[in-house]
């Protein structure tokens, strides 16, 4: 058993939007929940997901998770569930408010970062609050990216 002092931070990662962060600039992330039937979290305990092209968006005073991918359990047989289904994310009231604000108000977007098991074993999304990067943003950012790889590799190779 861990000591009181120490907190436990187990994160197993499911599902990862590897291009958010290029395509944009994230101003602020929460962490929410996701309402999920059986079989969807026995398929992403399986590790298969996709929120590549998936986005959020608020309806009636709630945060929805639109276009991810779980595929179906296979040992589910016939009470599989759709694979591409709305997903309700579970925000408190306060995060509600400040999310549709920011995106009504100032035309930001809604982005999942990544799917993830917490230590307690809740799926949990990972939601950006951003705005979409103009195309010579993107371009400064992979030359960053570039010099910061050759750099690395310079200081590598001299000790």
């Amino acid at each position: 058993m861990a000591p009181k002092g120490s907190e436990r931070t187990v994160k197993k990662v499911v599902a990862e939007n590897r291009k958010a962060r290029f395509n944009y600039e994230i101003i602020d992330t929460y962490e929410a929940g996701l309402v999920l039937t059986g079989t969807e979290v026995k398929s992403l305990r399986e590790g298969k997901a996709n929120i590549a092209e998936s986005y959020a968006t608020d309806e009636g005073g709630e945060i929805w998770l639109i276009n991810s991918y779980l595929p179906e359990y296979l040992q589910a047989n016939r009470f599989n569930h759709e694979t591409r289904r709305r997903r309700k994310l579970l925000l408190s009231k306060r995060e509600v408010n400040r999310l549709q604000g920011a995106v009504n108000r100032e035309g930001m977007s809604l982005i999942p970062l990544r799917i993830y098991f917490n230590d307690r074993g809740r799926a949990k999304l990972e939601l950006a609050l951003g705005k979409g990067k103009k195309l010579h943003d993107k371009r400064e950012t992979s030359k960053e990216r570039d010099w910061n790889r050759q750099k690395n590799r310079l200081l590598k190779e001299r000790g």
